[in-house]
């Protein structure tokens, strides 16, 4: 009878290794690549070099009737700000942003959901967006004060317009990315409507629905602008596009291009603090974008 030989049990160690001391396992980047890697650091240097050659033009020009100077002027928008006019106008145009702004997210919402819930909601959005995408905002304004009258109305119409077909587009586009698989777990847990559309389909689309928002905010906000410019004009009153257009009737060309510049300084505020930190709570903390 063969007889099993057990191999024998060796006794368990631990080999103590030296440390490692080759090279260090973390390398300290110098204080200057530290330093550069600040995305504010970056951008602000980019704007301190415009504001450099703006006022190089300038003195070249020799001419504050055409040109004015940074420094005239950041003093002409002190100025302004100090006084509160600045500031009222402001908070017209926001305040008449943020109506034009829901209605318009409210819309394009509603009109996606339907899309991407009935072949007849795809058709429609196809339909709508091909007719009226390509229509500046800006052209429907004759017919809104027509139809709305000289009242925050007819610049609220003109808005909806700008934000709801790149947003819709966006959204849409978003939506038909979602992978399968995230499809399928949402039908195996029974979601269907529009609890599977805010539970599966928004969060996974949320990259392109935040890119469709940056889009229509940007589209709202000149179309605002250029919007107050006849609005303001017609009616005596409105926000920093009525600022501008006062200044250039009375040859104040420092006081227009302050109001330009706050334009430009609220355009930039909302998009690397309001954007910017809804992305970084969001999409990029899920990983979804480097």
């Amino acid at each position: 009878m063969t007889q099993h030989v057990r191999p024998p049990i060796r006794s368990e160690y631990d080999l103590v290794l030296p440390p490692f001391v080759e090279a260090p396992v973390e390398r300290v980047l110098p204080l200057s690549t530290r330093i550069w890697q600040q995305g504010w650091l970056r951008k602000g240097l980019i704007l301190v070099a415009l504001a450099l050659v703006w006022e190089a033009l300038a003195r070249w020009q020799n001419n504050d009737l055409l040109l004015p100077g940074f420094g005239a002027t950041l003093s002409a928008l002190v100025e302004g700000l100090g006084s509160g006019e600045l500031l009222a106008r402001a908070r017209i145009s926001l305040t008449v942003l943020a109506e034009g702004y829901f209605g318009g997210v409210v819309l394009a919402f509603g009109l996606t959901t339907l899309a991407v819930s009935t072949q007849f909601g795809r058709d429609l959005l196809s339909t709508l967006t091909a007719m009226f995408n390509p229509l500046p905002a800006i052209a429907l304004l004759p017919l809104a004060l027509l139809w709305f009258g000289l009242g925050s109305g007819s610049l609220i119409f003109v808005l909806v317009h700008a934000v709801l077909w790149p947003l819709a587009l966006n959204t849409f586009a978003g939506f038909q990315g979602v992978p399968e698989t995230l499809r399928m777990a949402g039908r195996n847990y029974g979601l269907t409507g529009l609890s599977y559309v805010w539970q599966i389909l928004i969060p996974a689309a949320l990259p392109a629905i935040l890119s469709g928002l940056k889009i229509g905010w940007a589209f709202a906000w000149r179309t605002l602008i250029a919007a107050e410019l006849v609005f303001g004009a017609a009616s005596g009153q409105g926000g920093l596009g009525w600022y501008i257009y006062q200044n250039r009737n009375e040859l104040y060309t420092d006081r227009v291009f302050a109001g330009l510049l706050l334009v430009i300084a609220i355009g930039l505020i909302v998009e690397n603090v309001v954007f910017a930190t809804f992305e970084r709570l969001t999409v990029r903390r899920w990983g979804m974008v480097r």
